[in-house]
């Protein structure tokens, strides 16, 4: 009986030991930020189909847990950043038919991302309700899992944000932001008339971003009638140059809006019975 009481006093105080250095080396991990890890120590520790493993297994599975925290963690810092409007927006739910002008061959050459890699733009242009602001996003989703640094805006707000600039006396860190973008998403262009400074900025932006820089944009017109609408000149054929020339183009179309079916509304709304 002495024996016995001596073994099971000696494997108590093993397991105490043993306990205080986990609590000593989760208290490590933490204060290095390695949350991964720490996460993965538990969890692992405490399943029983890991108690076999050796050291060299466990230790090869806890920074792959290591890893994946952190590639997670920048993958949802880089979509956060991104401010997407759809965040669920993704290019596996893009529809295809023939109605829509949208292929499927397109999208899935566009998702390998060498459009940015490139700097080639994307430009996405149809009727209200087609789901240019979607597939835009979509795209830019997906770059975001690929590890790019995306932006998304709609024109109003980007004008703004320029106007602000200039009056806290930030326009070239806000310029140099925008430069260092790897995907720029610029929604609703064309939606209103733009003033000469705002076309003049916009210029800025197609030129600090030219070959450096992919841009998506989205817009209710037509490619062809974007120089008469920037009230053609050398203003227009700056901007449209730097462009147009290096550009993808998809022309969506919509015999009923996207929006109406997302809603699961009829012709007449909600008030048809």
């Amino acid at each position: 009986m002495v024996v016995v009481s001596l073994i099971t006093n000696v494997n108590q105080s093993i397991r105490r030991y043993h306990s205080m250095l986990m609590e000593q080396t989760n208290e490590k991990l933490g204060k290095m930020k390695l949350f991964g890890m720490l996460n993965s120590v538990k969890d692992r520790l405490s399943r029983p189909d890991h108690q076999n493993l050796s050291f060299s297994d466990l230790l090869s599975l806890v920074v792959d847990d290591e890893w994946l925290y952190r590639e997670n963690k920048k993958m949802s810092s880089r979509l956060k950043g991104a401010k997407f409007k759809e965040q669920t927006a993704c290019i596996e739910n893009l529809e295809y038919n023939s109605s829509r002008g949208l292929k499927k061959s397109q999208v899935l050459e566009l998702a390998q991302m060498r459009f940015i890699t490139a700097h080639q733009n994307v430009l996405i242009t149809g009727p209200s309700g087609a789901g240019k602001s979607y597939f835009a996003q979509a795209l830019g989703n997906h770059a975001c899992r690929q590890g790019l640094r995306v932006q998304y805006i709609r024109i109003p707000k980007l004008m703004f944000a320029f106007v602000q600039a200039r009056a806290e006396g930030s326009y070239g860190t806000l310029m140099k932001r925008i430069a260092k973008t790897e995907c720029l998403i610029i929604d609703d262009f064309g939606l209103a008339p733009l003033s000469d400074q705002e076309k003049q900025d916009l210029v800025e932006v197609a030129e600090e971003r030219y070959a450096t820089g992919s841009t998506i944009i989205t817009s209710q017109l037509k490619v062809s009638t974007w120089h008469e609408y920037l009230g053609g000149g050398r203003i227009g054929d700056a901007l449209l140059d730097r462009w147009i020339h290096n550009a993808h183009r998809f022309d969506l179309m919509s015999p009923e809006s996207l929006r109406k079916e997302k809603h699961g509304l009829t012709e007449r709304g909600h008030s048809e019975k």
